[in-house]
């Protein structure tokens, strides 16, 4: 009897670290995916929002195998210097499992590479990111959406089949954005039969656009593309009614949001991969989540895609378990070895060069305010 008592003290610190170690358990622990993009822009708000949708609905019905989603927001700006300074951090978080993000073309380009080197890489799964440069650039980098050629080609066609456009002009940023949007628009229209009469670059110091649009009022155009973002738009849409320019404008995805300026873009055209108004039954649900969560508020392209990536993610971590090499396997498997997943904006699959083939383009038109369902491409 006389060993019991020290026996009973020795045990009793021991007990407590056990106890301290199972409350912090790696099986109760968050599992933490980054979303990264211009968040404090509308564009990034609404991949936020997206985002944080999508994570509170998997927590309330138990997480990804017991253990919470946790985000955490980091800010690039739409800048690839930043970009690149937020890629490294979150590269060398190891809590970090997976990216959502970046948005911009240029952020995720180089923050893409930064994921997919050093000896532990990770996941980015881009929501938005249209450039071609993204397909292939590492085997840890996915999108979402379709390519600048996929918006292009869209445009090109509803201009000649919808719009009955033979004369084309187009003001372009001076991007791989931009330039993208502009070539398959212009080589697609020419095969249809059209012809782009002029083409003119811009930049975002350019204090004006009217001598492009009175050119191309005198060359007598059917159709105005605006391969820009949305302050050039803005830009072109208020100087198109100074010169008495009529035709239709059609814009790329980086438009889709300016049905917030009301008047100002009425009737304007939009090639996007998501509208709110596309008909199915997971879409409808997601719509009616989004409008409880965020009132007065609809999902856009970015949302969409930021809620879909949560939960993809989530998926994988609870298919194949919540390692940055098992989630990059299960992304790469999905429409390869595993059929497609069901998101709001459609099947998700990847091919080898981590693009998503199957995603189809949309028109939307802005109409009182909002950017409606117009024609498939």
């Amino acid at each position: 009897m006389p060993t019991t008592k020290p026996a009973v003290r020795q045990l009793l610190p021991l007990l407590a670290v056990a106890l301290s170690l199972a409350a912090c358990s790696p099986a109760t622990d968050p599992v933490t995916i980054a979303v990264a993009g211009p968040l404090s822009d509308l564009r990034g708000r609404a991949m936020r929002q997206g985002a944080e949708l999508a994570r509170d609905e998997i927590n309330a019905r138990g997480g990804v195998r017991g253990r919470p989603i946790e985000l955490r927001f980091a800010d690039d700006s739409a800048d690839p210097d930043v970009a690149a300074r937020v890629a490294q951090r979150i590269a060398d978080d190891p809590h970090v499992l997976a990216v959502v993000g970046h948005l911009t073309s240029s952020a995720s380009v180089v923050a893409g590479q930064i994921y997919g080197a050093g000896p532990d890489p990770v996941v980015m799964l881009a929501p938005a990111t249209s450039s071609a440069d993204l397909s292939a650039l590492t085997p840890w980098a996915f999108r979402l959406c379709p390519t600048d050629s996929s918006y292009g080609t869209s445009l090109a066609r509803f201009a000649r089949h919808a719009l009955g456009a033979r004369r084309a002009a187009i003001i372009f940023l001076a991007t791989e954005y931009g330039r993208g949007i502009r070539t398959a628009f212009a080589t697609d229209f020419a095969r249809l039969g059209g012809t782009v009469v002029e083409a003119d670059p811009y930049v975002p110091e350019l204090a004006s656009v009217e001598p492009y649009l009175q050119r191309m009022r005198r060359a007598g155009i059917d159709v105005l593309l605006l391969a820009t973002e949305q302050g050039g738009a803005e830009l072109a849409l208020r100087q198109i009614r100074t010169v008495g320019l009529r035709a239709p404008v059609l814009g790329g995805d980086a438009l889709a949001g300016l049905e917030e300026q009301g008047t100002l873009a009425e009737g304007l055209h939009v090639s996007t991969a998501y509208l709110p108004d596309e008909p199915s039954e997971l879409n409808a649900a997601f719509v009616a989540a989004y409008a409880r969560t965020f009132p007065a508020q609809r999902p856009d392209a970015r949302a969409a895609g930021a809620y879909d990536a949560v939960t993809v993610l989530a998926d994988a971590m609870a298919s194949a378990g919540p390692s940055r090499a098992s989630i990059r396997r299960y992304l790469s498997d999905l429409g390869q070895r595993l059929p497609a997943v069901a998101g709001v904006m459609g099947p998700i699959a990847f091919d080898s060069a981590g693009n998503s083939p199957a995603r189809r383009v949309v028109i939307g038109t802005v109409r009182g305010g909002r950017l409606v369902l117009e024609t498939g491409p």
